[in-house]
Parts: C-alpha cells; structure tokens; sequence
C-alpha cells in the first residue's frame, strides 16, 4: 500500500477529507444486534479478522490479510434499524446530500449524524433501496479498501438507467470534477467507474412490490471469495441460510438475516475457505 500511487497523507497515516473522493462508493457496513456472534459468523464464513475502532464499543473492522473489508455496527436495536448491509458513498457534505436525495423523491431515514470524525445518513432513493453516505476523515483504511477491492456492489432496480440518473444528480456523477465517478454502460447495465475502477454496477429488472427481497430494489453487496460452496457450507454450518448457489457466486443470509453474496475470484485479498 505505499507505492508512488498512494496519496501522500494516506502513506503518513494522515485522514483525508472525502471531498477528495466525493460520490464514490467506498465502503460496507452491516447493522446487528449481537456483535459476537456477527464477528463468530462471518470469521467462520468468510474468514474475517477484527479490529476496534475509535466510534466506540459496538463498531468494527473486519480484515482479511490486513486489508480492511467492511464495517459492522451493533446498532440495530438501538437505533431501530433493520439488520442489513449498506455500501457508503463520499460525500463532500452529508446535509447537502440528503437534500439532494429528498429533493428527487428519495427519503432520509436515518440522520445526519455525527459519529466523530464525521457524520453519516441513511437514506433510499426513490424506488426504495437503501443507501448509507458519510461527510469526513477518510484513513489508509478507505483508500487500502478502494485499491484492494475486496467488495463489489451492485443495485438491482427499476430501471438501471432512471436509477443512474438519479444517483448522478445526487453524487456529480459524470461531471469531470476530480476524482469524481464516471458512467460507463454495458448492454443494459451502467458501469461506476472510479480512478479507471469499476466500483459498482446498477441493473434493471428489479419489482417495487415483490415479496422476495432479493427481487424488490436494492444495493447487493458481493465479498470476494476463493470457494464459493465452502461458504455455504460454513454459513449453513452457523445458522446462516442459502437463496440460491452455484461453484462461482451465492446468495446467503446471515444467522440475523443480512443478505449478502459470494463470488469467486481467484487472486486479491479473499475471504471464505481457502482451498
């Protein structure tokens, strides 16, 4: 992580504001209840290792070879959220942003808080899938994340290129600010683009109404794995379930009922077993 290409004030351990990445999808967190067995579940599955960090007892980082992967927060109850993931995008100021969203039919559900160094908010865009943001210092650990990419998203929606538009209005998406995200498209599926990185994908196809919530709107969140059906045994094996599974990409519930999906890479910093 300190080659020539790392920011300087990365390299020093120096926090940087998310001015400097605005827009960019950039982190995964997961709300839970039980933060023990949250960490038992996805160490067993995924391979995770942990670390505390300085928002306080009920947060986490989850690490594979060092490089930090996702956040978890055993807030749910608390805050009375759903047990779910969220990808976080950077934002230049967090109650800008949720104006933005409100403004173009989106809904704020949660927030602007502060949680030193910054301050994040929950919100859904117009068609319902959730999204979270954050307003601050950004670490080595945003920027390691970005560069390792160990995590994909991906958002089923509506319409892909309804859904672009929206997200472009809300994040300057396209705009040619620097270090701002391009849109690129692929048939029918627009392609995030960040520093020449695919960073996440928008999709059409998705039914506001349906009753399974894998079809209805939402973010997905993909962890990169080496075996995929190893991870299904270990999430079967520790109270988690299995929607649908093939050798190169799951989709799995936790033992809370968080959704989330495995596919295979072969190379990078991986979670689940390794062959």
């Amino acid at each position: 992580m300190n080659d020539d290409s790392t920011p300087p004030d990365v390299r020093a351990g120096r926090p940087r504001s998310t001015r400097h990445i605005s827009g960019a999808p950039g982190w995964v967190s997961l709300t839970s209840r039980d933060l023990v067995a949250t960490q038992k579940f996805y160490s067993a599955v995924l391979g995770w290792e942990w670390r505390s960090i300085r928002l306080g007892d009920p947060f986490r980082v989850a690490q594979i070879d060092g490089v930090p992967v996702a956040g978890v927060a055993a807030v749910a109850d608390m805050w009375r959220m759903a047990v779910s993931w969220t990808a976080y995008f950077a934002v230049e100021s967090a109650d800008e942003t949720a104006a933005r969203v409100q403004e173009r039919g989106g809904t704020l559900a949660v927030g602007p808080l502060s949680l030193p160094p910054g301050r994040a908010a929950l919100l859904a865009d117009r068609d319902g899938a959730t999204f979270g943001i954050w307003e601050g210092e950004v670490f080595g650990a945003w920027e390691a994340w970005r560069r390792a990419s160990p995590v994909l998203i991906r958002l089923h929606t509506r319409d892909a290129f309804d859904s672009a538009i929206f997200y472009g209005e809300v994040f300057d998406w396209a705009s040619g600010r620097p270090g701002g995200c391009e849109v690129q498209y692929d048939g029918a599926e627009v392609v995030v683009v960040s520093n020449g990185e695919e960073v996440a994908r928008i999709e059409s196809g998705a039914l506001g109404a349906a009753p399974d919530p894998t079809i209805r709107p939402h973010w997905q969140v993909h962890f990169a794995v080496r075996d995929v059906l190893g991870c299904v045994r270990a999430a079967q094996a520790h109270g988690g379930s299995v929607l649908r599974s093939t050798d190169r990409e799951a989709v799995l519930r936790d033992a809370e009922g968080a959704l989330f999906t495995v596919y295979h890479r072969p190379t990078g910093p991986l979670g689940g077993i390794r062959p």
